[in-house]
Protein backbone atom coordinates (compact mmCIF):
# COMPACT_ATOMS: atom_id res chain seq x y z
CA UNK A 1 0.00 0.00 0.00
CA UNK A 2 1.73 2.78 -1.63
CA UNK A 3 1.18 6.88 -0.92
CA UNK A 4 2.62 9.88 -2.95
CA UNK A 5 2.07 13.53 -1.33
CA UNK A 6 2.02 16.37 -3.74
CA UNK A 7 2.65 19.77 -2.27
CA UNK A 8 1.57 23.20 -4.68
CA UNK A 9 2.85 26.46 -4.37
CA UNK A 10 5.62 28.20 -5.52
CA UNK A 11 6.87 29.31 -2.07
CA UNK A 12 8.09 25.94 -1.70
CA UNK A 13 9.97 25.59 -4.47
CA UNK A 14 11.49 29.05 -3.86
CA UNK A 15 12.09 28.02 -0.48
CA UNK A 16 9.87 30.30 1.05
CA UNK A 17 8.51 28.24 3.71
CA UNK A 18 9.79 24.69 4.84
CA UNK A 19 7.49 22.35 4.32
CA UNK A 20 6.46 20.73 7.04
CA UNK A 21 3.12 19.36 6.35
CA UNK A 22 5.01 16.31 4.44
CA UNK A 23 6.55 15.37 7.46
CA UNK A 24 3.45 15.43 9.28
CA UNK A 25 1.88 13.42 6.60
CA UNK A 26 4.43 10.93 6.28
CA UNK A 27 4.42 9.82 10.10
CA UNK A 28 0.18 9.75 10.05
CA UNK A 29 0.42 7.62 7.31
CA UNK A 30 3.06 5.25 8.35
CA UNK A 31 1.28 4.31 11.24
CA UNK A 32 -1.96 3.47 9.61
CA UNK A 33 0.31 1.31 7.58
CA UNK A 34 0.58 2.88 4.25
CA UNK A 35 4.27 3.89 2.82
CA UNK A 36 4.80 7.21 0.98
CA UNK A 37 6.99 6.19 -1.87
CA UNK A 38 7.24 9.96 -3.32
CA UNK A 39 7.33 13.76 -2.39
CA UNK A 40 6.52 16.21 -5.39
CA UNK A 41 6.45 19.36 -5.09
CA UNK A 42 5.07 21.39 -7.90
CA UNK A 43 4.72 25.55 -8.84
CA UNK A 44 1.21 26.52 -8.95
CA UNK A 45 0.84 26.16 -12.80
CA UNK A 46 -1.94 23.99 -14.19
CA UNK A 47 -0.07 21.27 -16.82
CA UNK A 48 2.71 20.97 -14.21
CA UNK A 49 -0.19 20.28 -11.19
CA UNK A 50 -2.32 17.97 -13.93
CA UNK A 51 1.23 16.33 -15.10
CA UNK A 52 1.78 15.39 -11.44
CA UNK A 53 -1.85 14.26 -11.04
CA UNK A 54 -1.42 11.98 -13.48
CA UNK A 55 2.26 10.43 -13.29
CA UNK A 56 0.85 9.72 -9.39
CA UNK A 57 -1.51 7.50 -10.24
CA UNK A 58 1.20 5.42 -12.14
CA UNK A 59 2.80 4.79 -8.79
CA UNK A 60 0.44 4.53 -6.11
CA UNK A 61 -2.72 3.59 -5.21
CA UNK A 62 -3.41 6.88 -2.61
CA UNK A 63 -2.44 10.89 -3.70
CA UNK A 64 -2.58 13.70 -1.05
CA UNK A 65 -2.35 16.87 -2.08
CA UNK A 66 -1.69 20.01 -0.16
CA UNK A 67 -2.33 24.06 -1.18
CA UNK A 68 -3.48 25.57 -3.92
CA UNK A 69 -7.32 26.01 -2.20
CA UNK A 70 -7.40 28.93 -0.99
CA UNK A 71 -10.30 31.70 -2.66
CA UNK A 72 -7.13 34.02 -4.63
CA UNK A 73 -6.86 33.79 -8.46
CA UNK A 74 -3.28 31.77 -8.04
CA UNK A 75 -5.17 28.97 -5.94
CA UNK A 76 -5.85 26.31 -8.44
CA UNK A 77 -6.25 22.88 -7.15
CA UNK A 78 -9.95 23.27 -7.76
CA UNK A 79 -9.78 23.96 -11.04
CA UNK A 80 -7.09 21.50 -11.69
CA UNK A 81 -9.40 18.72 -10.24
CA UNK A 82 -12.42 19.98 -12.44
CA UNK A 83 -10.00 19.56 -15.68
CA UNK A 84 -8.39 15.68 -14.25
CA UNK A 85 -11.76 14.41 -13.34
CA UNK A 86 -13.97 15.98 -16.10
CA UNK A 87 -16.23 17.67 -13.60
CA UNK A 88 -18.19 20.80 -12.62
CA UNK A 89 -18.26 23.25 -10.49
CA UNK A 90 -21.59 22.47 -7.86
CA UNK A 91 -22.90 25.05 -4.39
CA UNK A 92 -22.62 22.91 -1.19
CA UNK A 93 -24.36 24.84 1.04
CA UNK A 94 -23.02 23.56 4.17
CA UNK A 95 -19.97 24.77 3.24
CA UNK A 96 -21.44 28.13 2.11
CA UNK A 97 -23.03 28.20 5.83
CA UNK A 98 -19.61 27.70 7.27
CA UNK A 99 -18.04 30.65 5.42
CA UNK A 100 -20.54 32.65 6.39
CA UNK A 101 -20.14 31.83 10.06
CA UNK A 102 -16.71 32.04 10.36
CA UNK A 103 -17.00 35.94 8.73
CA UNK A 104 -19.76 36.80 11.26
CA UNK A 105 -17.94 35.45 14.08
CA UNK A 106 -14.66 36.39 13.62
CA UNK A 107 -14.28 38.84 10.96
CA UNK A 108 -17.92 40.26 11.57
CA UNK A 109 -18.47 41.16 8.37
CA UNK A 110 -20.18 39.73 5.18
CA UNK A 111 -17.97 37.42 3.16
CA UNK A 112 -17.38 38.64 -0.27
CA UNK A 113 -18.18 36.37 -3.55
CA UNK A 114 -14.39 35.08 -3.66
CA UNK A 115 -14.96 33.85 -0.03
CA UNK A 116 -17.67 31.83 -0.89
CA UNK A 117 -16.35 30.71 -4.01
CA UNK A 118 -14.88 28.13 -1.50
CA UNK A 119 -18.38 26.65 -1.11
CA UNK A 120 -18.36 25.46 -5.50
CA UNK A 121 -17.59 22.26 -4.77
CA UNK A 122 -16.19 19.72 -7.59
CA UNK A 123 -19.55 17.57 -8.17
CA UNK A 124 -18.05 13.62 -7.97
CA UNK A 125 -16.30 15.13 -4.89
CA UNK A 126 -16.63 14.10 -1.07
CA UNK A 127 -16.72 17.16 0.84
CA UNK A 128 -14.13 17.13 4.03
CA UNK A 129 -15.45 19.65 6.26
CA UNK A 130 -12.85 21.83 7.45
CA UNK A 131 -13.97 24.04 10.87
CA UNK A 132 -11.02 25.61 11.26
CA UNK A 133 -11.02 27.76 7.48
CA UNK A 134 -13.13 28.14 4.77
CA UNK A 135 -11.75 25.61 2.32
CA UNK A 136 -13.23 22.22 2.36
CA UNK A 137 -11.10 18.89 1.81
CA UNK A 138 -11.93 16.85 -1.26
CA UNK A 139 -11.89 13.36 -1.88
CA UNK A 140 -12.01 11.97 -5.25
CA UNK A 141 -11.06 8.72 -7.06
CA UNK A 142 -10.15 7.73 -10.41
CA UNK A 143 -10.01 4.41 -11.62
CA UNK A 144 -8.22 2.48 -8.91
CA UNK A 145 -6.24 5.65 -7.42
CA UNK A 146 -7.78 7.67 -4.41
CA UNK A 147 -6.85 11.72 -4.59
CA UNK A 148 -7.60 13.76 -1.24
CA UNK A 149 -7.06 17.37 -1.42
CA UNK A 150 -6.39 19.48 1.46
CA UNK A 151 -5.81 22.95 2.02
CA UNK A 152 -1.69 24.08 2.76
CA UNK A 153 -2.77 25.55 6.20
CA UNK A 154 -0.63 23.81 8.59
CA UNK A 155 -3.32 23.56 11.55
CA UNK A 156 -5.68 23.07 9.20
CA UNK A 157 -4.25 20.10 7.00
CA UNK A 158 -3.79 18.50 10.57
CA UNK A 159 -7.31 18.65 11.46
CA UNK A 160 -8.79 17.20 8.47
CA UNK A 161 -5.99 14.08 8.38
CA UNK A 162 -6.83 13.59 11.82
CA UNK A 163 -10.69 13.89 12.09
CA UNK A 164 -11.66 13.27 8.12
CA UNK A 165 -8.71 11.71 6.01
CA UNK A 166 -7.68 8.97 8.33
CA UNK A 167 -10.64 7.29 9.48
CA UNK A 168 -11.89 7.24 5.95
CA UNK A 169 -8.58 5.52 4.83
CA UNK A 170 -8.55 2.75 7.25
CA UNK A 171 -11.81 1.74 6.23
CA UNK A 172 -11.37 2.42 1.90
CA UNK A 173 -8.21 0.42 2.00
CA UNK A 174 -6.56 -3.12 3.63
CA UNK A 175 -3.41 -2.17 4.72
CA UNK A 176 -0.53 -3.92 6.26
CA UNK A 177 1.07 -3.12 9.42
CA UNK A 178 4.70 -0.76 9.28
CA UNK A 179 6.56 -0.38 12.12
CA UNK A 180 9.55 1.36 13.30
CA UNK A 181 11.96 1.74 16.42
CA UNK A 182 15.08 3.85 16.25
CA UNK A 183 17.75 3.43 18.73
CA UNK A 184 19.92 6.77 19.96
CA UNK A 185 23.46 6.58 20.10
CA UNK A 186 25.73 9.22 20.90
CA UNK A 187 29.95 9.47 20.24
CA UNK A 188 30.74 6.90 17.68
CA UNK A 189 30.51 7.81 14.22
CA UNK A 190 28.40 5.84 11.30
CA UNK A 191 31.19 3.77 10.03
CA UNK A 192 32.47 2.55 13.63
CA UNK A 193 29.14 1.14 14.27
CA UNK A 194 28.35 -0.54 10.82
CA UNK A 195 31.96 -2.32 11.52
CA UNK A 196 30.61 -3.02 14.68
CA UNK A 197 27.68 -4.77 14.31
CA UNK A 198 27.96 -6.19 10.94
CA UNK A 199 27.45 -10.01 11.60
CA UNK A 200 24.76 -9.09 13.22
CA UNK A 201 23.24 -6.88 10.65
CA UNK A 202 23.86 -9.76 8.29
CA UNK A 203 21.40 -11.94 9.62
CA UNK A 204 18.65 -10.20 9.60
CA UNK A 205 15.24 -11.32 8.35
CA UNK A 206 14.98 -9.75 4.46
CA UNK A 207 11.75 -8.40 5.25
CA UNK A 208 13.46 -6.06 8.45
CA UNK A 209 15.40 -2.69 6.79
CA UNK A 210 18.30 -1.52 8.26
CA UNK A 211 18.89 2.33 8.76
CA UNK A 212 21.60 4.83 9.89
CA UNK A 213 20.79 8.48 10.75
CA UNK A 214 23.75 10.41 11.68
CA UNK A 215 23.89 14.22 12.49
CA UNK A 216 26.20 16.21 14.72
CA UNK A 217 27.87 13.75 16.71
CA UNK A 218 25.14 11.10 17.77
CA UNK A 219 23.35 8.62 15.35
CA UNK A 220 20.26 6.95 15.62
CA UNK A 221 19.53 3.83 14.50
CA UNK A 222 16.21 2.34 12.95
CA UNK A 223 14.94 -0.98 12.17
CA UNK A 224 11.65 -0.62 9.50
CA UNK A 225 9.39 -3.79 8.41
CA UNK A 226 6.28 -3.83 7.14
CA UNK A 227 3.92 -7.59 8.14
CA UNK A 228 -0.03 -8.68 8.13
CA UNK A 229 0.48 -10.12 11.30
CA UNK A 230 0.86 -7.15 13.92
CA UNK A 231 2.24 -9.44 16.68
CA UNK A 232 4.97 -10.90 14.89
CA UNK A 233 5.82 -7.41 13.64
CA UNK A 234 5.90 -6.09 16.81
CA UNK A 235 7.59 -9.09 18.30
CA UNK A 236 10.39 -9.58 15.55
CA UNK A 237 11.69 -5.78 15.95
CA UNK A 238 11.18 -5.22 19.52
CA UNK A 239 13.33 -8.57 19.65
CA UNK A 240 16.11 -7.60 17.54
CA UNK A 241 16.47 -3.85 18.98
CA UNK A 242 16.72 -5.07 22.07
CA UNK A 243 19.86 -7.58 20.95
CA UNK A 244 21.22 -3.82 19.69
CA UNK A 245 20.93 -2.01 22.09
CA UNK A 246 22.83 -4.85 24.36
CA UNK A 247 25.46 -4.80 21.79
CA UNK A 248 26.07 -0.81 21.97
CA UNK A 249 25.13 -0.38 25.45
CA UNK A 250 28.19 1.82 25.72
CA UNK A 251 26.54 4.64 23.65
CA UNK A 252 23.02 3.91 23.42
CA UNK A 253 20.69 6.31 25.23
CA UNK A 254 17.00 5.41 24.14
CA UNK A 255 14.74 4.39 21.80
CA UNK A 256 13.40 7.93 19.96
CA UNK A 257 9.74 8.68 21.26
CA UNK A 258 10.65 6.62 24.46
CA UNK A 259 12.95 8.77 25.83
CA UNK A 260 15.63 11.15 25.10
CA UNK A 261 18.67 12.03 26.46
CA UNK A 262 17.26 14.96 27.85
CA UNK A 263 14.51 13.28 29.64
CA UNK A 264 17.13 10.87 30.87
CA UNK A 265 18.90 13.35 32.38
CA UNK A 266 15.67 14.76 34.10
CA UNK A 267 15.14 12.12 35.42
CA UNK A 268 18.21 11.19 37.24
CA UNK A 269 18.54 14.42 38.65
CA UNK A 270 15.30 14.69 39.72
CA UNK A 271 15.57 11.27 41.47
CA UNK A 272 19.07 11.76 43.32
CA UNK A 273 17.93 15.36 43.93
CA UNK A 274 20.60 16.99 42.51
CA UNK A 275 20.74 20.57 40.65
CA UNK A 276 21.72 21.03 37.31
CA UNK A 277 23.97 24.71 36.34
CA UNK A 278 25.72 25.90 32.90
CA UNK A 279 28.29 27.84 31.71
CA UNK A 280 27.72 28.25 27.98
CA UNK A 281 30.43 30.50 26.58
CA UNK A 282 31.09 28.55 22.88
CA UNK A 283 27.58 27.22 22.75
CA UNK A 284 26.35 30.15 23.57
CA UNK A 285 22.92 28.84 25.64
CA UNK A 286 22.03 25.90 23.45
CA UNK A 287 22.46 23.13 26.20
CA UNK A 288 19.73 25.69 28.71
CA UNK A 289 17.73 25.80 25.44
CA UNK A 290 17.60 21.54 25.14
CA UNK A 291 17.10 21.22 29.03
CA UNK A 292 14.37 23.82 29.23
CA UNK A 293 12.65 22.80 26.58
CA UNK A 294 11.28 19.92 28.91
CA UNK A 295 8.51 20.42 31.35
CA UNK A 296 9.60 20.56 34.61
CA UNK A 297 13.22 21.62 34.17
CA UNK A 298 12.69 24.03 36.77
CA UNK A 299 13.18 20.74 39.46
CA UNK A 300 16.86 20.75 38.91
CA UNK A 301 17.88 23.38 36.68
CA UNK A 302 18.90 26.39 38.47
CA UNK A 303 20.23 28.64 35.38
CA UNK A 304 22.61 29.24 33.08
CA UNK A 305 25.73 31.75 32.37
CA UNK A 306 27.21 32.49 28.47
CA UNK A 307 30.09 34.37 29.68
CA UNK A 308 31.45 35.00 25.90
CA UNK A 309 33.52 38.37 27.05
CA UNK A 310 36.58 36.91 28.43
CA UNK A 311 36.65 40.18 31.38
CA UNK A 312 33.26 38.38 32.80
CA UNK A 313 35.08 35.03 32.72
CA UNK A 314 37.64 36.78 35.26
CA UNK A 315 35.07 38.86 37.50
CA UNK A 316 32.14 37.27 37.35
CA UNK A 317 33.45 33.65 37.44
CA UNK A 318 36.56 34.29 39.50
CA UNK A 319 38.97 32.62 36.78
CA UNK A 320 42.17 33.65 37.12
CA UNK A 321 43.42 36.26 34.77
CA UNK A 322 46.82 34.66 35.12
CA UNK A 323 45.45 31.31 33.65
CA UNK A 324 43.50 32.88 30.80
CA UNK A 325 46.86 34.24 30.06
CA UNK A 326 48.98 31.32 30.21
CA UNK A 327 46.40 28.54 29.02
CA UNK A 328 44.15 30.89 27.11
CA UNK A 329 40.26 31.41 26.91
CA UNK A 330 40.06 27.73 25.22
CA UNK A 331 41.51 24.82 26.78
CA UNK A 332 40.85 22.34 29.44
CA UNK A 333 42.53 24.67 32.49
CA UNK A 334 39.82 27.53 31.81
CA UNK A 335 36.88 24.83 30.91
CA UNK A 336 37.46 23.62 34.46
CA UNK A 337 37.98 26.68 35.97
CA UNK A 338 34.38 28.14 34.50
CA UNK A 339 32.90 24.95 35.45
CA UNK A 340 34.09 25.66 39.24
CA UNK A 341 33.24 29.09 39.19
CA UNK A 342 29.63 27.88 38.18
CA UNK A 343 29.12 25.31 40.61
CA UNK A 344 30.11 28.04 43.11
CA UNK A 345 27.93 31.18 41.70
CA UNK A 346 24.85 29.22 40.60
CA UNK A 347 25.38 26.71 44.17
CA UNK A 348 24.97 23.78 41.87
CA UNK A 349 25.35 20.16 42.37
CA UNK A 350 26.75 19.94 38.34
CA UNK A 351 27.84 22.76 36.01
CA UNK A 352 28.63 22.09 32.36
CA UNK A 353 31.02 24.37 31.14
CA UNK A 354 31.83 24.51 27.55
CA UNK A 355 34.48 26.78 25.91
CA UNK A 356 35.88 26.70 22.28
CA UNK A 357 36.69 28.16 18.80
CA UNK A 358 33.04 27.96 16.56
CA UNK A 359 34.95 30.14 13.89
CA UNK A 360 35.26 31.35 11.46
CA UNK A 361 37.38 33.40 13.23
CA UNK A 362 39.89 32.54 16.46
CA UNK A 363 38.94 35.20 18.89
CA UNK A 364 40.93 35.34 21.54
CA UNK A 365 41.34 31.36 21.61
CA UNK A 366 44.54 29.25 20.63
CA UNK A 367 44.28 26.04 18.24
CA UNK A 368 42.35 25.79 15.69
CA UNK A 369 38.42 26.28 14.70
CA UNK A 370 36.44 23.59 15.80
CA UNK A 371 38.56 22.97 19.21
CA UNK A 372 36.29 23.06 21.71
CA UNK A 373 36.80 21.63 25.90
CA UNK A 374 34.16 20.30 27.83
CA UNK A 375 34.47 20.53 31.58
CA UNK A 376 31.63 19.24 34.26
CA UNK A 377 32.20 19.93 38.09
CA UNK A 378 30.44 17.57 40.63
CA UNK A 379 30.33 16.45 43.95
CA UNK A 380 33.28 14.09 43.13
CA UNK A 381 35.22 16.33 41.12
CA UNK A 382 35.79 17.98 37.62
CA UNK A 383 35.79 15.64 34.59
CA UNK A 384 37.09 17.40 31.30
CA UNK A 385 37.40 16.54 27.79
CA UNK A 386 38.67 18.16 24.45
CA UNK A 387 37.48 17.58 20.63
CA UNK A 388 37.88 19.13 17.45
CA UNK A 389 34.51 19.25 15.84
CA UNK A 390 35.77 20.11 12.29
CA UNK A 391 35.21 23.81 10.24
CA UNK A 392 31.69 24.36 10.05
CA UNK A 393 30.36 26.65 12.71
CA UNK A 394 27.07 25.43 12.79
CA UNK A 395 28.17 21.90 13.14
CA UNK A 396 30.77 22.84 16.15
CA UNK A 397 28.09 24.29 18.29
CA UNK A 398 25.42 21.53 17.87
CA UNK A 399 28.50 18.64 18.51
CA UNK A 400 28.96 20.45 21.34
CA UNK A 401 25.60 20.69 23.10
CA UNK A 402 25.42 17.12 22.37
CA UNK A 403 28.58 15.79 23.18
CA UNK A 404 27.82 17.96 26.73
CA UNK A 405 25.04 16.32 27.24
CA UNK A 406 26.13 13.03 26.65
CA UNK A 407 29.19 13.32 29.25
CA UNK A 408 26.99 14.55 31.69
CA UNK A 409 24.61 11.89 31.09
CA UNK A 410 27.16 9.27 31.50
CA UNK A 411 28.75 11.32 34.49
CA UNK A 412 25.14 11.26 36.71
CA UNK A 413 24.61 7.85 35.93
CA UNK A 414 27.78 6.57 37.73
CA UNK A 415 26.61 4.82 41.57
Amino acid sequence: MRAEIITIGDEILIGQIVDTNSTFLCKALNEIGIEVFQITSVHDERNHILQALEQAASRVSLVLITGGLGPTKDDITKSCFLEFFDDQLVLHEPTKKHVEHLFATYIQKAPSDQNLNQALIPAKAQVLPNVHGTAPGLWMQKEETVYVAMPGVPFEMKHLMNEEVLPRLITHFDRPFIYHKTLMTYGMGESSIADRIDSWAEALPQWVKLAYLPSFGKVRIRLSAAHSDEGLLHQTIDGLMAELKDMLSDIAVGFEGQTSMQEQIAAILTEKGHSLGLVESCTGGRIAQEITALPGASAYFKGGIIPYDTALKTSLLEVDPQEIKTHSTVSLEIAEALALGGQKKLNADYVIATTGIAGPTKGDGRGEVGRVCIAIAGPEGVIKEEYLFGKARERIIQKAVDKALELLLKEISKN
